[in-house]
This record gives structure tokens, C-alpha cells and sequence, in this order.
């Protein structure tokens, strides 16, 4: 059996599928974000207590995880993520019909479940499938996919919040979501490497231990846990920095800040690329320093380099999720789509943690503090790298597309 090389017809289905299935997880996912305001009205509750809607949604998706990717270890990749994603976006559209805030949590979490199907999966079938000098560049398209999904969910929702209301932007989140299910289900070649295993509750638990003792992993866990606080903390609190003088920009336009994901298309890809040519350690390192870099950028009081700033820390996440994602792939040496879904549990735990986090030191200290407590976590995401390096060196040894 052969691996699906770049440039062939099964290669481009490859990327087609994954980056609608990127893209309708990521739109379904954080398409609620800009509709707090409106949900928060009309439910008569708290700012706080509507974010519950985003927030249920997030930690629900980040438990399953744990299950989702075993669930595709028995009942195979393609199986998994699509059914996901159908459920996913018929969920979706139902949401826009809920008149009970209650009820829209429950759905979110549901949301959460099932939108688990994709994220892990996706990795492991392409760390079976692609052959390893292509798997860069295929990593780096599907994370493109989720960057675009997550701009464009948020984008969507916002206006036809704005023209209609927030009910009609989820049932639209929804169908379009379930347009991209059917264009993944046609598109994506079924697996050719994947071997079916029983469900074994005592191998499920020892598997998922035996993943921290590979070595490497648990530092690839630890750099995405860092990286997704420092990305959360980042765009959650620049918009209480741009609303206050002396930019006092409105809603609209703090909203359309999140175009600079589309730099996180284009750098997924090409440092994905990069890293397939120089390496895995030498890019990531390269990444996270770039990222560093244009936190910092922040810090300026001129609000076109503090945009610029913004678009080059995202250029820097976007390229180090994908290499951190293919990483894990390669460094896996059994059950991938558990060691991806313990990768991605770690990441969203840490964009939860950190961003509740990083509002404590916005308070404390405006938004020094927030990037203060970046270019720690940057700092220390450097240091991880470079020992992750140093314990994988017998891997780049013998085989070097690893690294």
C-alpha cells in the first residue's frame, strides 16, 4: 500500500475534504462568540453568563476528545469525522430555533460532543495516510482550513446578526456547515494504513497513559497547552484595549480584527512546508520566536502597528499548531488519534485556562500585564522546544522527515 503523494489527484481530494471539515468545525465552533451581546439581551443575564455558550462549548469538545479519537481506533477515521460533522451542523440549525437559555447550553454542549469527531481524527489520518515529506504541507492545509472557519464563523454570524438576528446566524452557521459535510464525505479518500482495533475500557486507559512515556509527546503537549493561553489571552482582552481611548473604535470594527487569521492560512502552510525541508525543530523554534515578537509589537501605542503586531503573532500560533500538530503524528507510535486528541485536550485546556488568567493580569495591569504574561509563556514554549529537540535527537538521526 502506498502513501498519497503531493501534486496527485488523491492528494488535492485530501486537502479539499479536510479544509471544509476544518472549516465547518471551527465556523460551528466559535460562531457564537460575537452574538454574546445579543444573546445576553434577550435572555435578560449577564456578559458572564452568556460567554457560557462559547465556554460549554469549548470544555465539552475538549473531554471528548479523549473519547472521539478512541472511538475512530474501532470504527475508522472517515466514519468518525463525518458523522461528526453532519450531527454537528443538523445541531447547529436546530440552536437557532431554542428559546430557552437553558436549552441553548445544552445544545452548545451537545455542539461540543460531536465536533470532537474531527479535530483528533483529522491529524491521525493524515500522519497514516500522506506520505512524510508531504505531511507538512497537508498539515498545513487543514489548520488553514480551521483558521478561515473560525474567522469566517465569527464574520457570518455577525452579519446576518446585524441583517436578521442571532437565530438566523446559527441556523446559517448550520446549513453551510452542512454543505461542507457532504463536500468532506465525497471528497476524502477512505483510509488505506487504518487497522481496526476492539474496544478494550482497560487498553483505552493504558493507551492513553503509554502516550507520555513517548518521548517527545509530553512536551508537544505542554508547547500546545502554552500556545492556545497566550492565542485566547491575546484576542480576548484587545478588544477591551481598542474600545477605550484613544482608539474608541466601535464593535464593527474590533470585530473585523479577526482578518489577520488569514495570514494564519497562508503561514500554516508554508511553515508547514518549511518545516518538511529544514526541519520540524529548526521551524518551530523560528515560529514561537516570531510569535514572541509580535506580541510584543502590541505594546505600541500606534494602533497600525499594534494591528500589525497582531497579524505577526498569529502568523507565528498558526505555523507552530501545525508543525506541533504533524509532530504529534510522527512521534506517535501506536494509537495516533489518541496522542492528537490528548495533544488538542491540552490545547484547549490551556486557551481556557489562560485566557480566564489573562483577564486577572488585565485588571491588574492593563495590557502590559496581558502581554507581559505572554512573553512569559512565549519564553518558556522556547525553552520546551529546544529540550524537545535535544530528547528527539535519535529520531532526527534515523529519520529525519520526523523533525
Amino acid at each position: 500500500m502506498t502513501y498519497i503523494q503531493r501534486g496527485t489527484p488523491s492528494f488535492k481530494k485530501v486537502n479539499l475534504a479536510l479544509f471544509a471539515g476544518g472549516f465547518c468545525t471551527f465556523a460551528i465552533l466559535w460562531g457564537t462568540q460575537p452574538l454574546l451581546p445579543d444573546i445576553a439581551k434577550e435572555f435578560h443575564i449577564s456578559p458572564a453568563a452568556s460567554s457560557l455558550s462559547q465556554s460549554s462549548t469549548t470544555i465539552a469538545l475538549a473531554i471528548s476528545l479523549l473519547i472521539t479519537g478512541s472511538l475512530s481506533e474501532m470504527y475508522g477515521r472517515k466514519r468518525v469525522m463525518t458523522v461528526s460533522l453532519v450531527i454537528s451542523s443538523i445541531i447547529a440549525i436546530l440552536t437557532g430555533f431554542v428559546t430557552n437559555f437553558e436549552l441553548l447550553i445544552l445544545c452548545r454542549i451537545l455542539q461540543g460532543i460531536t465536533l470532537a469527531g474531527l479535530p483528533a481524527v483529522a491529524m491521525a489520518y493524515l500522519g497514516e495516510e500522506i506520505e512524510p515529506k508531504s505531511l507538512g504541507m497537508a498539515m498545513g492545509l487543514y489548520i488553514s482550513g480551521n483558521s478561515v472557519g473560525g474567522m469566517a464563523g465569527r464574520m457570518i454570524s455577525g452579519s446576518l446578526t446585524d441583517h436578521f438576528s442571532w437565530h438566523i446566524a446559527l441556523i446559517g452557521i448550520g446549513i453551510i456547515g452542512l454543505l461542507a459535510s457532504f463536500i468532506f464525505w465525497f471528497a476524502l479518500p477512505q483510509s488505506s494504513h487504518f487497522k481496526a482495533q476492539t474496544f478494550k475500557i482497560k487498553h483505552l486507559g493504558t493507551s492513553l497513559f503509554t502516550h507520555f512515556k513517548t518521548p517527545g509527546l509530553i512536551y508537544l503537549f505542554l508547547i500546545g497547552f502554552l500556545l492556545e493561553g497566550s492565542f485566547v489571552s491575546l484576542f480576548n482582552y484587545i478588544g477591551f484595549e481598542l474600545i477605550k481611548p484613544p482608539y474608541s473604535l466601535s464593535q464593527t470594527l474590533v470585530g473585523f480584527i479577526f482578518i489577520v487569521y488569514i495570514v494564519g492560512t497562508f503561514s500554516s502552510t508554508w511553515m508547514g512546508m518549511l518545516a518538511d525541508q529544514y526541519g520540524k525543530k529548526k521551524i518551530l523554534q523560528l515560529s514561537l520566536i516570531i510569535l514572541l515578537i509580535g506580541g510584543c509589537m502590541t505594546l505600541n501605542f500606534n494602533i497600525w502597528l499594534k494591528i500589525f503586531g497582531l497579524a505577526i503573532f498569529t502568523y507565528g500560533f498558526f505555523a507552530c499548531h501545525s508543525i506541533n500538530s504533524t509532530w504529534v503524528g510522527k512521534l506517535a507510535t501506536h494509537d495516533k488519534a489518541q496522542a492528537a486528541s490528548l495533544y488538542l485536550f491540552s490545547y484547549y485546556i490551556g486557551g481556557g485556562i489562560g485566557g480566564t488568567l489573562g483577564g486577572t493580569f488585565y485588571h491588574q495591569f492593563d495590557w502590559f500585564g496581558v502581554v507581559g504574561m505572554i512573553t512569559v509563556l512565549s519564553v518558556i514554549s522556547i525553552l520546551v522546544s529546544i529540550r524537545l529537540g535535544t530528547i528527539t535527537k535519535d529520531k532526527i538521526k534515523f529519520f529525519p522527515h520526523n523533525v
